[in-house]
Order: structure tokens, then sequence, then C-alpha cells
């Protein structure tokens, strides 16, 4: 397999590749990385990403962003916009989105705000005699609808279909229907498009592999599933991991195999083209606490984490990212100890998610990527001088070790005034348009 450009320690001229890199490492960087759009969890609502295009004169009012991910509407952050803010990581997407067809023939469609998009051939773009817009799964209207975005929306949300659980017939096979071997088209999809972002671009790559998240909510409902069996429902599923403990346990143990054999099978193919990871996606905490106890997390989740990250560490230079949004910080030592060489996105607002302390107990032995600026109050409803001064603030602190990639705490919502998010890149040194 081909190697990554290695750690470069000469600070002064490194490339964004490097400088991720570097950061992935706990080396010194001569400057903060930056990501946006370079994960799932990153990017930004369509209507910002076109708002934010227009404020930086990269497009005349009007000009269509394309939706890259359905299900949150996010935008392109298209290869212009990456430069003018410099960001350091690019997303290698999948060959499908979240409900199971490809990004390509792209069509015209306004959303509810008015924004103009450009959304995959297959979107559902016509209204329900309510207005609102249904989701059909591989989109195939002779299947049930698998999210509707309500008339005035900004986003889809899943649909339940789950059938009448027989707790005497339940079996775990129903809940790994989407848990497959990768598919020979797939893997050359990987192959050429990993290829193409690392010999074309200076950038560090971030990926998300199929099957590796375990209980993730965005991925329970089976969105692109036509019929899916066993326990689909969101509130069912967390019940379900103290109720039918050793159920979950047996999904996991048999998900985790599949997912051995298919990160080898992906190695093969796009080897260390990739850089970064995303390997799990499970919110295990609300705002003000734990949903899940360190205990249940060491007993039904670790265990599994551990499993694919020794793979990876053991056979690829790839690093693995942890997301978890809310008061995680108990179980932050458990991360680290499974394995997790990244945690994301690092939701300050929540309790005990002080910054200063986190790096001041971790900051050496897990990287913080995200962690920027607050998306739920500051960035959305704060003037920009106050972006601007609290992005500042998060810099000096998550800056104090090398191991920090910037990016806003999640995506950047819709409504998000575009002032702001510049006021966020130039408090970054960007030199951009703005008061500041």
């Amino acid at each position: 397999m081909m190697k990554n450009d290695t750690v470069e320690t000469n600070v002064k001229t490194l490339t964004p590749r490097q400088r991720v890199l570097n950061a992935l490492n706990h080396r010194p960087v001569d400057r903060i990385p930056v990501d946006l759009g370079g994960t799932l969890a990153s990017g930004a609502h369509v209507s910002v990403v076109a708002n934010v295009r227009q404020l930086l004169g990269l497009d005349k009012p009007g000009k269509p962003v394309k939706v890259i991910e359905p299900y949150q509407m996010l935008g392109e952050i298209a290869a212009n916009l990456r430069h003018i803010i410099e960001v350091d990581v690019i997303n290698l997407p999948g060959p499908k989105n979240f409900f199971g067809f490809e990004n390509k023939d792209w069509k015209p469609w306004r959303t509810f705000d008015g924004t103009n998009v450009l959304v995959p051939g297959l979107f559902n773009t016509d209204p329900e005699p309510d207005g609102s817009i249904l989701m059909y799964p591989q989109s195939d209207r002779s299947a049930l609808a698998s999210a509707k975005m309500p008339n005035g929306g900004f986003y889809f949300d899943a649909i339940i279909r789950q059938e009448t659980i027989d707790d005497n017939k339940l079996n775990p096979e129903n809940n790994l229907e989407e848990f497959q071997p990768i598919s020979e088209e797939d893997l050359r999809i990987y192959e050429k498009q990993s290829n193409d972002l690392f010999y074309n671009t200076d950038l560090a790559i971030a990926a998300s592999f199929p099957g590796t998240a375990f209980g993730d909510i965005a991925l329970i409902p089976a969105l692109y599933i036509k019929y899916p069996k066993g326990i689909r429902d969101i509130e069912e599923w967390y019940v379900s991991t103290i109720t039918r403990r050793d159920y979950i346990f047996e999904v996991f143990s048999r998900q985790a195999e599949i997912a051995v054999k298919n990160l080898e099978s992906i190695y093969q193919a796009a080897g260390n083209n990739v850089h970064v990871v995303w390997m799990d996606g499970a919110d295990l905490a609300t705002q003000n606490s734990l949903f899940c106890s360190p205990d249940t997390y060491c007993e039904l989740y670790k265990p599994f984490h551990k499993k694919l990250n020794d793979w990876v560490h053991n056979n690829t230079e790839w690093k693995t990212m942890k997301h978890c949004c809310g008061a995680c910080e108990p179980l932050i030592g458990e991360f680290i100890e499974a394995g997790f060489d990244v945690l994301n996105p690092i939701q300050c607002s929540a309790k005990g998610m002080d910054p200063k302390k986190l790096v001041d107990k971790y900051g050496n032995q897990i990287v913080f990527w995200g962690g920027g600026v607050d998306t739920q109050r500051t960035l959305p409803f704060e003037t920009s001088e106050k972006v601007f001064t609290q992005v500042k603030e998060r810099i000096e602190i998550f800056g104090k070790y090398p191991g920090f990639v910037f990016a806003a705490i999640h995506n950047i919502q819709c409504n998000t005034p575009a002032e702001n998010v510049i006021a966020m890149f130039k408090s970054l040194g960007r030199s951009l348009p703005g008061k500041y």
C-alpha cells in the first residue's frame, strides 16, 4: 500500500495535508488546521453556503449550490470556497447518500426558504397536498416514505417504519440488513475517488466507511432500506440497550465481524490515501448528562470500538474519529482506551465540557476536532463581534497543545447569518471582507 505524506517537522513549510497530519500526531503546526465540510458533522446547511458564497463574491444571487447530503441538507464546499477560506480537509464521499441513491444527474429545486439548489436526480421534489416533501428509500415510491421535510422546514425527519416487535421472533439478522459485504462496484468507487483526491489536492482526506458505527441514531431507522425489519424506532432502540442488551450485543458482534472484512477490502482499494476515518457517530449523551453510563459503554460498545480501532491501527496509517455530542466528558477516557484518535464535535456548552478543563485533562491524549464556536447560540444568534471573540478564545484554549483541528460544533445550521460565518474565518486570520 502507498504511504501517506510523512509528518513534517519543519513547521514553516506545511501543506494543508501535512498540517492536519501533524495535528493528528500531536506535532507542532504552522497554524491551526481548519475543517469545513470534511465530515458529515462539520459542514453547513445549503442556504448558509449559498449566502456565504454570495457575500464573498463567488456567486451572483440566485446561483444554485449542490445539496451533497440530502438528509441534513448540507451544501457543497466547492474548491473555490475551500481555497478562499483556506480549508485543510476534504471529504471522501460514499457511493450513495443516506437515502440510498447516488449524488448525480443534478436538477434544480428551491428550498422552502427560497434558496436555489441542485439536488440529485432521484431526489423527490413533488410536494404532498400539505406542501411537505417526502423522501423514499432508494427513490422507490412503491415503498413507504422514509423521511419527511415539513412544509416550511429546513431538514428531513426520519419516518419510523418499524413493524410490531415480537420478542419471541426477534432475530439479530433483521438489524444487520444494512451491514453487508461491500460490493466490488463500491470498492472501485472508493479507489477512484481516493486516488483523485490524494493526487489532485494537497488536502487531508476524511472518510466514513460502511458498517463501523454501532447504534448511530441516523442509521437505526434505515432510511435507504425499503422494508426494514428489527428494531427501527430510535426510542425503542435506546430502551433496548437496557431491556434487550443481549440482542443488541449480538447485533454489534456480528456487525463488527462484517465491518472488519469490509475495512480490509476498502484498505486494499484506497490504501493510505485516506488520513482520518469517521468510525462511529453514536451520540451517548444529552446536553446535561449521559444516557449511556460508563459501565454500559464498557460492556456494550467499547469491545467493538476497540476491535475495529485495533484493526485500523495494526494494518493502516489511518486515524480514527469518534463523534459524540453532548455532555460526554465521563466517557472520554473510555474513548481513548477504545483506541479513538480523534473526538468530535466537542460541545463546549454541554455540562462538564468546559474547554480549558478538557484540554488540561485530555489534550495530550486525543485530538479535539471541533469546539471552535457554538452553533446553537453564538454563531446563529449573536453579533459578528461576539463570534469573532469566541473563536479567538477557543483557538487559544484548544491550541495549548498540538492536536487540534478547528471546526464549528457540528454543522452550521440554517438561518445562520453569512456575516457571522465570515467573522468566524476572519478570526482565524483569513483575509476576507467584513468588519474585522
